[in-house]
């Protein structure tokens, strides 16, 4: 791959990160004058509320909070948030805790039950401003008894595992928890409590961004139940875990907080930032750099090494009829795929896309693509994701490599950092799903 094309994938990508910086967001749907407060179409006074309490969970949410902490100034109260090790900034009004992420941590135990005692003795004059982003569900953990850590550790390594959708897993999460799927909403009535939410799910699900704290829940036990049996879990999830759930599907066990619930009285969910934000940046960039450029869509899930087949049959169909667009052409798609383990490997479904990419376009040195998470790390690795072109393989050969043999060890990882085609971002702080960005030159 030329140096040009992998600076231009970059340049298109981090246009799209910028995008997505959580404090831009909140200034673009918050602001005060004099003692009124405006949160997208609604305001509040100010001097109406005895308090005024900050909390929050997820990779995005530290900067959201440094923009609500300048809008508010001295009449914040105090602030509780929760983000993954890494992500803190110096605050000064709110106490930032890191924990552990994609698997809860005792850290995250902690800091929960801080949180929620925060919230707990709320009244019908406090306000509650909440922070959630992608990252929310793993950093609030607070396991509904009998349920301990250590089982909801097990069962969210499994479902990751598996393949299972994001809406699949936060399901399971929210039934077998105190603070998600509504139950946060319900621990600080009868407050008036404001969500502001950085989406990092399909369709932005207000239900399913960090497993819906402040959201009417859909799902149910019986959900739960047959989620664990598409996977073939029933035998493999912590005994406890899977009794719980058929007690909840049984009626022995309250359900999570539906609609009509009087506790959702008094609450309003705003999204602030999306994955589709970042797609039409990263269109603006590429078209300045002389592409003509499409989005796809920012909706794209499934396994990734079939969304990678997708991806090169569109860049081989440009290379030889200009179709769907003429070249130069750039396609970006956003959303999140899944990666059904089956080696031993480390990486990520970001560096998986593009290894199944890089073997499918082999040879065709027309087409780069760069695939990353706007989160800054791709599964349990440093990375964001990689760079591949179809010159990739070539090199992968050359130094003894071979690309189907890392792809079928789930070892992308491993592979492009052999290569030097990495890209690490470090912590970028916010986290709206993956961007997928394909050129062909």
């Amino acid at each position: 791959m030329g140096g040009d094309q992998k600076k231009a994938l970059e340049r298109i990508f981090r246009a799209g990160l910028k995008a997505a910086d959580p404090e831009r967001a909140v200034r673009r749907h918050v602001r005060s004058k004099g003692n009124q407060l405006f949160i997208g179409d609604r305001s509040y006074v100010l001097d109406s509320f005895k308090r005024i309490l900050l909390i929050g969970a997820g990779k995005g949410t530290a900067p959201m909070a440094k923009a609500l902490e300048d809008i508010l100034g001295g009449r914040l109260t105090s602030g509780w948030v929760i983000v993954k090790y890494g992500h803190g900034i110096p605050l000064k009004k709110t106490h930032i805790m890191e924990a552990g992420h994609p698997i809860p941590d005792e850290a995250g135990l902690r800091a929960t039950e801080a949180l929620l005692n925060e919230i707990r003795e709320c009244g019908e004059e406090d306000l509650v401003i909440c922070a959630f982003s992608g990252g929310g569900s793993a950093l609030l953990p607070a396991p509904s008894p009998p349920i301990n850590l250590s089982q909801k550790q097990e069962c969210t390594r499994l479902l990751l595992e598996c393949g299972a959708t994001i809406n699949e897993i936060n399901a399971i999460r929210k039934h077998l928890s105190r603070s998600k799927g509504g139950w946060l909403a319900k621990t600080a009535y009868p407050a008036t409590l404001v969500t502001l939410i950085l989406s990092d799910v399909i369709g932005d699900r207000l239900d399913v961004i960090a497993s819906g704290p402040t959201v009417p829940d859909e799902s149910t036990y019986s959900d739960c139940m047959a989620i664990i049996e598409r996977y073939d879990l029933l035998d493999r999830l912590p005994g406890g875990v899977v009794e719980y759930l058929h007690q909840g599907a049984a009626g022995i066990l309250p359900e999570t907080p539906k609609v009509g619930d009087p506790a959702f009285l008094k609450v309003h969910n705003l999204i602030v930032g999306n994955n589709r934000m970042s797609l039409l940046a990263a269109r603006e960039q590429a078209i300045c750099l002389g592409y003509n450029t499409v989005i796809l869509s920012s909706q794209i899930e499934g396994e990734a090494r079939e969304a990678a087949q997708v991806f090169a049959g569109i860049g081989k169909e440009i290379c030889e009829a200009d179709l769907p667009i003429s070249a130069p052409a750039c396609i970006l798609v956003g959303g999140e795929t899944t990666v059904t383990i089956r080696g031993g490997g480390k990486g990520g479904r970001n560096q998986e896309l593009a290894l199944a990419f890089a073997i499918a376009v082999d040879g065709w040195e027309r087409i780069s693509l760069l695939s990353a998470g706007t989160d800054g790390t791709d599964g349990p690795t440093d990375a964001a994701g990689a760079i591949v072109s179809g010159l990739t393989c070539g090199r992968a050969r050359q130094a003894n490599l071979n690309p189907n043999a890392f792809l079928a060890a789930n070892d992308s990882n491993s592979f492009f950092e052999s290569l030097g085609d990495l890209l690490i971002t470090g912590p970028t702080r916010t986290n709206v799903m993956d961007i997928i960005c394909m050129v062909v030159n």
